[in-house]
């Protein structure tokens, strides 16, 4: 007899494997965990569905722990494991440009996803890169209709997660020129939410298995034999872009093996969030970070 346990992605894309691979792997199945997954819907958080009890585990960031302590409130959710150690968002241009440096982009309309963590993240990453955000012309279209808006004309770049710049690619629409992720470096990006009761539950126990061992599996296995698994969970992407996408990311070392927010990229974290003067003073970690259910 299986348990049923419930996983709530805030965007669902390539980027997840990690967890994306706990359900279509069958990890979570070899430990008697029958997965069902949603995505939050547009205008709610996924911690709501932890607060509620609809939701046993989501995918968040540890970001997320921020805004509550910013109003002096503890958070009503920990971070317990990352997803992706690395932003996962990449800049892509109309034309190939192997010379390409950030400078590029000074006076040129640039398509930015203006979502909380990716805006701040790419402030960031222009900052890392010697190049003052003001300098570009920073266009705002809705993140769900910034892929059309480029395939119509407009803009010079566009800033966006796998695997919609590998499908601009694949389309001859667009080539990506630079990753995020490098230019900043290891940092806590997105994470597993839950919270602390949950964490202290059997079921958390058996899930956190599941998912070392999908993770372990994301880190050694070929990008082609992922998107075979991941297939059936994306069926309106090209098993082509697929597969590019999830190499880029291994190359990027999103997926470290380590499962753990660590310390030092929880730091980073707050130095981009310090950037974009979206908190106030530098968090502690033990208010926003819990270990892993097993890791006791």
């Amino acid at each position: 007899m299986s348990d049923e346990i419930s996983i709530q992605f805030t965007r669902f894309s390539a980027f997840y494997s990690p967890l994306i691979a706990t359900i279509a792997g069958g990890f979570l199945q070899a430990e008697g965990l029958q997965p069902k997954h949603s995505v939050a819907p547009a205008g709610t958080s996924a911690i709501d569905g932890l607060l509620n009890g609809t939701v046993h585990v989501c995918q968040s960031a540890p970001s997320q722990g921020f805004g509550p302590l910013e109003k002096g409130q503890a958070p009503p959710a920990v971070h317990f494991a990352q997803i992706n150690e690395k932003d996962g968002f990449f800049l892509t241009a109309r034309q190939p440009d192997p010379a390409f440096s950030w400078d590029t982009l000074k006076g040129r309309k640039v398509l930015v996803d203006h979502g909380g963590q990716p805006l701040a993240m790419f402030k960031y990453a222009c900052h890392r890169r010697g190049l003052d955000y003001a300098a570009i012309g920073a266009v705002d279209v809705p993140s769900a209709q910034m892929d059309q808006a480029f395939r119509k004309g407009e803009g010079d770049y566009i800033h966006q997660q796998g695997p919609a710049p590998q499908q601009l690619e694949h389309d001859g629409v667009g080539h990506v020129v630079a990753s995020v992720g490098e230019a900043i470096g290891p940092c806590a990006f997105s994470s597993l939410a839950a919270t602390r009761e949950w964490l202290r539950t059997d079921m958390a126990r058996r899930f956190m298995r599941a998912y070392r061992k999908a993770r372990a599996w994301i880190v050694a296995t070929p990008a082609a034999k992922i998107a075979e698994a991941e297939a059936p969970f994306f069926p309106e992407i090209d098993r082509a872009v697929l597969t590019a996408t999830l190499a880029y990311y291994q190359r990027l070392g999103c997926w470290t093996p380590h499962v753990e927010i660590t310390r030092p990229a929880f730091e980073v974290a707050l130095d981009v969030f310090q950037h974009s003067r979206l908190i106030t003073k530098r968090h502690r970690y033990e208010d926003v970070v819990a270990a892993p259910p097993d890791a006791v």
